[in-house]
């Protein structure tokens, strides 16, 4: 190899963990620790996962109060109620914004909390180290900032 084709093939190499690490922080994909907007209360984990089609889904995947653990949802709609929190789906049908923008919308989010479906966005913020829910109903909306664990 001539020495300048190495050296860019060194660093394309080089790039790729930063590649790596720049897609996985620029999507909502992964494990979250979700903050109450009105407490700033650490609540729960939740799993966001992308299907083959990469429409988003997430779960409630385990309570941070153990206090809380065997919680159920008395107040979820239909095949929901009842259900425990641990496990709960509570995110479906987000798509990517076709932009070009790091935002994802389109599904919605269930509050546990008042058994409520609501619209969402999800945007990633500070390098993908966090992740804006906003929830709509009408022109109203309530936002929330988790913080990522993996």
């Amino acid at each position: 190899m001539r020495p300048f084709t190495a050296s860019l093939a060194l660093a394309l190499v080089a790039a790729l963990p930063v590649t790596a690490v720049h897609a996985q922080q620029s999507t909502p994909v992964g494990l979250w620790k979700t903050i109450d907007d009105e407490t700033k209360q650490e609540k729960s984990l939740v799993r966001i996962v992308a299907d083959a089609d990469r429409v988003l889904s997430g779960r409630i995947e385990r309570l941070l109060d153990p206090a809380k653990a065997a919680f159920v949802c008395d107040k979820c709609p239909g095949d929901l109620k009842d259900k425990p929190l641990a496990g709960l789906p509570i995110l479906s049908g987000v798509r990517k914004v076709s932009t070009g923008e790091f935002v994802w919308e389109g599904g919605q989010i269930l509050d546990p909390n008042n058994g409520k479906t609501y619209k969402v966005q999800l945007k990633p913020l500070d390098d993908g180290t966090k992740l804006q829910v906003r929830g709509y109903l009408g022109p109203f909306y309530r936002t929330q900032v988790w913080e990522r664990v993996e």
